[in-house]
Parts: structure tokens; C-alpha cells; sequence
């Protein structure tokens, strides 16, 4: 997955890591076909777009405006890392190793992270800010931050040192130090509660993008499969790598993760914000983006990241032993290959 939202795990990915997944739903030329509806704006600093059939239902698009909108601002209130007043916000500035009491959303989410923090090495992590932010304000001195520096912050920092019972909807930190932020998973989240939406208004055939993290279910409005384009890793040119097509009519969400935008340099070095939790620093591999499909958009969200951390080799294996349904891009001598789990390859 650049924004009020400051860490697409490993680093905004949301924005200045962004896949720019380019959405065929209706060809390259914009038309939209007749009795098509659309909501759009922006959320978490970045577009987000809803397409859906009306037809068959008493929903206005009025009222799905007005519930989309309201949705968007929960959300907001509970895992806004920019606002001072949001739930994760108030859980961050308590320096507290006592079991604190949170929202099921925000205790559902942390134990997903969990789970696919465990089955990746500890790859993926919710508690990366300080490091991302040590790590931007040497991107704006045009330096790499001293191991000292590093050094100081990684005892703060991991999963390890978070309890989560999602259960009771509690979590108690082990350091008090210790703070969370959400924007690795959290339009993968966002995606799904607003595809919930569209379900509980009826409607079953929609799309929704938010900065290019999709769920789809059902049909266009001519009766054609959703088609989700998947854009070549290389920031100079938009060419289509991959066309996915999806012929699951309950629901599928594509959620797509990348390092090919660089965010840091250094002389002849590039630093994709990426971070390895376990060294501090930024990974160095030939993964270029990884694009998961998955029934849930939250979890595809935090895996589509944690197999960008891991590398191209590694993500292969976790794929397959996973059973996740995976796309990967990788540099092979400089020139782009793909990988497919047998998942995913099942549904081509």
C-alpha cells in the first residue's frame, strides 16, 4: 500500500510506494456503461472509487453516498495515525504495560498482523514508526542513518513485544514504548468494510478501489467479468504486466504491494522504504510487487507486504505453504519476471 497515514508497513507504500494498479473494469477509455453508479473522493491520502449496479435494489445513490461517507469517518476516528483525537492516537501516547481495552476493529486487525507476522519471520510489523521516521529524516539530509541511531530504536520495535487478545479485545505492550500505526493493512480494511456495505444495501455487483487496492464481486453492467490490470514495475512507463480475471461471483479482493518507486537515495544506492523489522533497515532483494487475491481484503492487504519484506524466494515458499493465491514480479538480471503459486494460477 503517502499520506495522514504514515507507514504502508514497511513505509507508505500507500503513496510513495504505490502499485498504481490500473482498474480495466470498463476499458482504457473511461466509458461507463449505462446504469452504472459511482461514489468517489479521497481517503487516507489517496483516491478511492466505488462502482455498483443499482438495479434490483430500493438503495438511492444517495444513501449509499451518505453510508459510504459515514463508514470513512469511523474508520478515521479509530486508526488515524495523523489525528491527535483517534483511538490508535490515544492507545500510543499511553506508556502503559497494562492490558488496555480497544475496539474489536482494532483488535481484529492486530491479530491478523500477528498471524502473518509469525508465518513470515517476523517480516511484517505493525510497530515501525520510529525506524520509518528515522529513516525519512536521513532521506531529507541525503544520508543513511548511523547503526548507533538504529541500534537505539530496534529494542522498541516488533510484534513480539505486543499481546493482543482478540477475544476480549484487549492488547497490553511489553515496552511502553511501543506504538502502532495501521497503514499497511489498513486500505485492504477499508476495502472490505466498504464491500460489507455494499452487501448489507443490497447490492451484488460492485467494485472498490482505494489507491488501487480492489474487491470485486459479481458483474460490469454489460455482464462481463471484472478485469483488474496489473501495472509493469517500473516508474517510467504504464504498461500492463498481467490482466487478472475474476470469475469468482462471492467476492474477491486483489491487493498489490511494491518497492519498484524509490523513496531514498544515497549516491549510486537506492532505499525503498521497505523495512526489515528484524534489522532496521531497509530490504535488499529483487522483489519488485507482490499481488495477492484473497476472500478478505485485510488479510491480503498484510500478506501482499509481508511477502514484499521477505524477498521473491522466500515469498514463493510462504505462497505455497499458505495456500495464497500470489503474484510476484521480480528482477531476474535485469529483466522483469513473473511467479504464480498454484493458487493463483487455479483461478486463471
Amino acid at each position: 500500500m503517502s499520506s495522514q497515514y504514515t507507514n504502508k508497513v514497511f513505509a507508505n507504500l500507500e503513496t510513495n510506494f504505490s502499485i498504481l494498479v490500473l482498474l480495466l473494469a470498463f476499458g482504457l477509455s473511461g466509458c461507463q456503461p449505462p446504469h452504472e453508479s459511482e461514489v468517489s473522493g479521497d481517503v487516507q491520502g489517496t483516491p478511492y472509487q466505488i462502482r455498483f449496479l443499482l438495479s434490483g435494489t430500493s438503495t438511492s445513490l444517495e444513501e449509499v453516498r451518505r453510508q459510504v461517507t459515514a463508514e470513512l469517518a469511523e474508520i478515521d476516528a479509530q486508526m488515524s495515525s495523523y489525528r491527535e483525537d483517534s483511538e490508535i492516537s490515544r492507545i500510543n501516547r499511553l506508556n502503559r504495560v497494562t492490558w488496555l481495552p480497544v475496539s474489536k476493529e482494532i483488535a481484529g486487525l492486530l491479530g491478523i498482523a500477528r498471524t502473518v507476522s509469525e508465518r513470515t519471520g517476523g517480516c511484517y510489523d505493525l510497530t515501525l514508526e520510529p525506524l520509518l521516521d528515522l529513516w525519512k529524516v536521513a532521506q531529507r539530509a541525503n544520508k543513511t542513518p548511523d547503526q548507533e541511531e538504529i541500534n537505539a530504536l530496534l529494542p522498541h520495535v516488533g510484534m513480539s513485544l505486543l499481546e493482543v487478545d482478540v477475544i476480549n479485545q484487549r492488547i497490553r505492550k511489553r515496552d511502553p514504548k511501543l506504538k502502532i500505526d495501521f497503514s499497511s493493512i489498513l486500505q485492504g480494511y477499508t476495502v472490505g468494510v466498504l464491500a460489507r456495505l455494499m452487501e448489507a444495501l443490497g447490492i451484488r455487483n460492485y467494485l472498490v478501489d482505494i489507491g488501487g487496492q480492489v474487491m470485486v464481486r459479481g458483474h460490469k453492467a454489460n455482464g462481463d467479468d471484472w478485469h483488474v490490470g496489473i501495472e509493469t514495475p517500473n516508474p517510467l512507463t504504464h504498461e500492463l504486466e498481467n490482466i487478472i480475471y475474476v470469475r469468482e461471483k462471492s467476492g474477491t479482493a486483489i491487493m498489490t504491494a511494491g518497492t519498484y518507486l524509490k523513496d531514498y537515495e544515497e549516491r549510486d544506492n537506492d532505499y525503498p522504504l521497505i523495512i526489515n523489522p528484524n534489522t532496521g533497515r531497509p530490504v535488499v532483494h529483487d522483489l519488485r510487487s507482490v499481488t495477492v487475491m484473497h476472500d478478505d481484503p485485510a488479510w491480503g492487504d498484510a500478506w501482499d507486504t509481508a511477502l514484499l519484506c521477505v524477498g521473491e524466494k522466500e515469498a514463493a515458499r510462504i505462497a505455497e505453504e499458505e495456500h495464497l493465491k500470489a503474484l510476484l514480479i521480480y528482477d531476474d538480471k535485469g529483466k522483469l519476471d513473473t511467479h504464480t503459486s498454484s493458487a493463483f494460477e487455479a483461478t486463471q
